[in-house]
């Protein structure tokens, strides 16, 4: 951050107030009403419609139809409209954004082009962004990123222009996006509802259109969750396709970077971007072309259905609209040609691997924080057990995954009967209503998250690729979504069957009310 941009949001002698802040010119909306009904206090005649989708963005500055500087100063306007009731962003870059802008305006206009430049984009709030504080939903005075993450330098080398940094709960714990450093970001198809998380900010950003599509992180479930829950295409990739430099090995192996949007082509194109190794990192899977997958049939597939989660001790037995909705999507994939049937991995104890390296990724990240006495009592509560279960016991826990590889890769052995392709539920439950963990204890928020959220973690602890695809909406007009699950650098499939049910259900024409927008291109989703 610039010292003029820093002096711009701060003031002189002032503490950096971390919430993006509303223009004092523009007059707040008298009839708005923060958490009644879908969208209040989003819709006013000086705010620009939805973003387009980020393919769409690309293409209309690439063949002039529009400028980086328009579509960022929109994306301004649409994030300080949205503030008061959704609460996505926890920091903005607005004048080194608009000046990045107006610098690949120029660059287009000499001809250059790249696949996103000028394109504006969102990061998750535990990604590095030089000059800016990685607060990663931790309240507190914590020091600028000196550098950019390897997964920024990727999206600035594209051209992308990051318009700031979205909001996630404490240290990715948990499965909505809540906080006393933040407050509270809301799902824009009903503010009464969680958007998700820990990646919340970045889905409810997308949802309302405030940006064409946002990064975010999947360390149990955290990219995944919240796409299901506003919407949207969540690719978690293989361990090691985004890199987490500065980190080597997020949260014991479990934690990889994703995209989220609200297209599968804006998804894999934003997969593309930021995709590549650091030098320093561990995990290096072969190059991947999303894109180019994205443009693919995935063939006749073998699927299989499976609606009983892993062995976790909880009540977690699916909603009825849940069953409903992921059943109904399994007829849409028969109905495609391909071959469904029920079907369920030999999961094990796979949860006695994950609790050890989950913990000892928080014990480690909390453990760095300048004043622990800031952070949730649930979040101090995971510390200690992470650091019990540190050590031998978390290398215990990795060293298992190589067993876990060959017995749940067996169920895809294609040649001895096995599936191309897993289809789960993504949560087991539609989005919880926002403050129903408060006051919980670190124990009874963990059961709570994990009855509702059983589906998504297993694969984090095998380091493979899962994609959620909408599934559809609850008769009340909450989003549900359904996990495409496939076994280790099988994004490609993944994502050419995500296109391929996109193309049937057209999942993209449905936005929450008073976000419509049309698109750049007919070609692209909007």
């Amino acid at each position: 951050m610039s010292s003029a941009e820093h002096a711009e949001r701060t003031g002189p002698g002032r503490p950096e107030d971390p919430r993006p802040q509303p223009d004092p010119r523009r007059r707040a909306d008298p009839d708005a009403q923060p958490g009644r009904g879908a969208h209040a206090g989003l819709a006013t005649q000086s705010v620009p419609p939805a973003a387009p989708g980020l393919a769409a963005c690309a293409e209309g500055l690439a063949g002039g139809a529009t400028t980086s500087a328009a579509l960022v100063a929109e994306a301004f306007a649409r994030i300080e409209a949205s503030h008061q009731p959704l609460n996505a962003f926890r920091q903005l870059r607005t004048e080194a954004a608009l000046a990045e802008a107006a610098e690949a305006d120029r660059r287009l206009a000499a001809g250059e082009r790249l696949p996103l430049l000028g394109v504006p984009v969102a990061v998750k709030d535990d990604t590095d962004v030089a000059g800016m504080p990685t607060y990663f939903g931790c309240d507190g005075v914590l020091p600028p990123a000196v550098a950019d993450s390897e997964a920024v330098r990727r999206l600035r080398a594209a051209g992308a222009v990051i318009v700031g940094k979205t909001n996630s709960c404490e240290l990715g714990q948990w499965a909505f996006t809540e906080g006393p450093a933040f407050g509270v970001t809301r799902n824009p198809w009903s503010t009464a509802h969680t958007p998700g998380g820990s990646s919340g900010g970045s889905a409810a950003a997308v949802a309302a259109g405030l940006v064409p599509a946002a990064l975010g992180s999947d360390g149990a479930g955290s990219i995944r969750i919240p796409a299901a829950w506003t919407h949207l295409v969540g690719i978690k990739p293989q361990r090691g396709r985004i890199s987490v430099h500065p980190q080597s090995d997020a949260f014991q192996g479990l934690t990889v970077n994703g995209p989220l949007a609200r297209t599968v082509a804006d998804a894999a194109l934003l997969l593309d971007a930021a995709a590549g190794a650091h030098s320093a990192d561990p995990h290096r899977p072969p190059a991947l072309d999303a894109s180019a997958a994205a443009r693919r049939e995935p063939g006749r597939l073998r699927v299989a259905l499976c609606l009983t989660p892993p062995l976790t001790l909880t009540r977690n037995a699916p909603h009825p609209e849940v069953v409903r909705a992921v059943t109904a999507l399994a007829d849409v994939l028969a109905r495609l040609g391909h071959h469904v049937e029920e079907a369920r991995p030999r999961f094990g104890l796979i949860g006695l691997s994950f609790v050890p390296r989950a913990t000892a990724g928080i014990a480690e990240l909390a453990a760095r924080h300048p004043d622990p006495g800031l952070l949730d009592p649930r979040t101090r509560s995971a510390l200690r057990t992470g650091t019990r279960l540190g050590g031998r016991i978390v290398r215990a826990a990795r060293a298992r995954e190589v067993r876990q590889h060959a017995r749940i890769g067996a169920f895809f052995d294609t040649s001895r009967g096995g599936y191309d392709v897993l289809l789960t539920p993504t949560t087991a439950a539609p989005p919880p209503r926002v403050g129903a963990f408060d006051h919980l204890s670190a124990w009874r928020t963990d059961l709570a998250m994990t009855s509702a959220c059983p589906y998504a973690w297993p694969w984090n602890v095998l380091g493979w690729p899962g994609v959620n695809v909408p599934a559809g909406f609850t008769r009340d007009g909450l989003p549900l979504g359904a996990q495409l699950l496939g076994p280790s650098r099988s994004e490609a499939r993944l994502i050419s069957l995500a296109a391929q049910l996109e193309a049937d259900r057209r999942w993209y024409e449905h936005r929450p009310p008073s976000h419509e927008a049309p698109p750049l291109s007919p070609a692209d989703g909007g």
